[in-house]
């Protein structure tokens, strides 16, 4: 169960993962030993799944974001298999997941440019055995985009 310095601990990473013990402690008016020793736990725990850089995806060059939702042919369970593992060999899809609802999966997927998104609905997308629909919706305005969990 989290305590509330807990709860604090994993508001302060998500807001910067780079954040020393020393500078934790300072912040919670705690000293660097019990900060360390939470932290350690709550990895232990698997409440912290790792730690990354987040890139600016207009500064590599991937300036069209677009979601996709996904409808299969057929339902049973080797074909959904099947399909979650070909989505996984598209480095363009950053997120994937299986819905409830009118379509079967929704991608998050970014590229360079329009003609970058059809060369991977044309020739990739479209060579997942069990495909069916494909409609897309592409991000004009990115209003908020975070990686923070809301910790209450």
């Amino acid at each position: 169960m989290l305590d509330s310095t807990d709860k604090k601990i994993l508001q302060l990473l998500q807001s910067n993962g780079k954040y020393t013990i020393k500078e934790l402690a300072s912040k919670l008016n705690l000293t660097t030993t019990p900060i360390f020793e939470r932290i350690k736990r709550l990895e232990n725990e698997k409440y912290i799944s790792s730690y990354k850089a987040i890139l600016n995806r207009k500064k590599v060059g991937l300036l069209l974001l677009a979601f996709c939702n996904i409808s299969l042919k057929s339902h049973e369970a080797n074909y959904i298999k099947k399909f979650e593992k070909d989505i996984l060999q598209f480095n363009e899809v950053i997120e994937c997941y299986h819905t409830a609802g009118v379509y079967d999966y929704l991608i998050k997927v970014m590229v360079e440019d329009m003609d970058a998104y059809q060369n991977f609905v044309a020739h990739k997308l479209a060579s997942i055995e069990n495909l069916g629909q494909v409609q897309s919706a592409f991000v004009m305005t990115e209003v908020i985009s975070t990686t923070n969990i809301p910790v209450q």
